[in-house]
């Protein structure tokens, strides 16, 4: 394993490199949290996909395709949609109006009233979704170098926190693009046509297999249901994804370039699926589904590709999980401390000195992570609390500002208020894992969005006016120059 280990401690080495590297460019508040508003196409493409396609998609994904075979391709795939969705009709909006979180745009369409209570579901969705992140360096780690569960995640977390806290967006834009070379490499051209050669091809993995692990929809309707529900709408809405949409350098951007990473993300769900049949096909009686990625990797690859492959898993693991830090942190500070605070960021002169205080609220939440991620045992379970606070909460405010001019703050903070609340009951009823709480909590939050907006006065045409200036790209700060490095 020696030569595997030199792999993986190059990448990790590059990553803190890179993070470095970051510190020195991030001089101000709009280059630490969105990279300048700067990124080319490119760069821009590999980067998103680098962020929605982590530890979940790579070995869960793997682990699905195990399990029910093709057909488990549907979660990664519906995430694939979801990026698509939001890349073809909503992201140039949503990167014309320059703000930093998604509490800032409730805050513009609504008339300033409903960002903090917002902010606290979107705090909780993306501290959740970072420690599920950290949580998977355990079993990265563990096939790496045999070490316990608590110093696995320790070690992996303390390099993502540290290039996050160093060099914020920079860093984390520049290693998630290191990130989503090695994933390509990796899991694209290395391990998905060894694990097919291994198990013999096609035909033979088709005589060995049951015939629904051919089956497209052998995983089942209302699964397939489920995860658009939760991972298409949650791609439309979640801080984590809007923060990269942030950065894009102009409309055309972040529309085609965001098009470019949801098609890749399609064909990272197929290759995912296809894999974890064929691991199926040379281990059928695994312990755990999600053992199927580390097994096929430490058994069947030669020296050297197993630690590029291995090194491909950790990067998805860490393209999400700082992706998610630096939201979970941005997020705290901007839409939550400074409002209790009483003090409103605004662009300009100030950033400077706010650099040093994001930078704090990472490191914070960064420990925060950690130490939740050691004590927390389920990662499905804190995944799907996640989405299900996400979706049931914010869902119908953000689309309903985006699409519907009736829609008034008392209607969105409303819809908050009682998705939030009847999923966490409905949960607490059906159980976590359950799918009426999230169906159920969506339904109700349409309704009183609905209603109370129908009920309440119209939103004071000053504030739509406003909005509107915003979403056609007026009264913002103009794009940054191109820079060579993010073209």
């Amino acid at each position: 394993m020696a030569v595997d280990y030199a792999v993986i401690v190059v990448y990790l080495a590059g990553m803190l490199a890179m993070g470095w590297w970051g510190m020195r460019r991030a001089k101000s508040k709009s280059e630490f949290l969105v990279a300048g508003r700067r990124l080319g196409p490119w760069m821009y493409s590999g980067t998103m996909a680098a962020i929605v396609l982590g530890g979940a998609s790579t070995i869960g994904g793997v682990g699905l395709g195990y399990q029910y075979g093709l057909s488990g391709a549907w979660m990664v795939f519906t995430i694939g949609l979801g990026l698509l969705a939001l890349s073809v009709f909503f992201s140039a909006r949503i990167a014309r109006l320059k703000v930093y979180t998604v509490s800032e745009m409730l805050d513009l369409r609504y008339g300033g009233r409903a960002g903090v209570i917002s902010g606290v579901v979107m705090w909780a969705y993306t501290l959740m979704l970072a420690v599920t992140s950290t949580i998977a360096y355990a079993t990265i780690f563990d096939v790496l170098f045999d070490v316990n569960r608590t110093v696995a995640i320790i070690l992996g977390g303390t390099i993502v926190v540290a290039y996050s806290t160093l060099g914020g967006m920079w860093s984390i834009t520049i290693t998630d693009m290191v990130q989503f070379v090695v994933k390509t490499i990796g899991v694209l051209l290395l391990l998905l046509p060894i694990a097919v050669i291994k198990a013999g091809g096609f035909s033979e993995m088709k005589a060995k297999l049951p015939t629904e692990y051919f089956d497209p929809l052998g995983i089942g309707g209302e699964t397939i249901f489920t995860y658009v529900l939760i991972y298409t709408f949650g791609m439309l809405i979640g801080q984590d994804i809007w923060q990269r949409v942030f950065t894009a350098r102009s409309d055309s951007t972040a529309r085609w370039g965001g098009t470019v990473a949801g098609t890749y993300c399609l064909v990272y769900a197929v290759a995912g699926a296809v894999i974890g049949t064929a691991a199926k096909v040379m281990y059928p009686k695994l312990p755990s589904a999600d053992a199927a990625f580390a097994t096929i990797v430490k058994d069947e690859l030669p020296v050297g590709v197993r630690g590029l492959v291995l090194a491909a898993a950790l990067a998805a693991v860490m393209s999400t999980s700082s992706g998610a830090l630096i939201a979970c942190a941005t997020v705290a500070n901007n839409d939550i401390w400074s409002r209790l605070r009483g003090v409103v960021a605004k662009d300009g002169g100030g950033e400077r000195d706010e650099v040093k205080g994001n930078r704090a609220f990472i490191l914070i939440m960064g420990v925060a992570v950690i130490v939740i991620a050691i004590a927390l045992n389920d990662v499905v379970e804190a995944l799907t609390v996640a989405y299900n606070l996400l979706v049931g909460g914010l869902l119908v405010p953000i689309l309903g500002g985006l699409l519907w001019r009736r829609g008034t703050a008392a209607g969105a903070l409303a819809a908050v208020a009682v998705g939030g609340i009847a999923v966490i009951g409905l949960m607490g009823a059906y159980g976590i894992l359950a799918n009426q709480p999230v169906y159920y909590g969506l339904l109700a939050s349409l309704a009183v969005y609905v209603a109370v907006s129908l009920a309440t006065k119209p939103t004071d045409p000053a504030v739509l006016a406003a909005w509107r200036e915003r979403l056609a790209g007026r009264g913002t700060e103009e794009p940054a120059t191109p820079d060579p490095v993010t073209a």
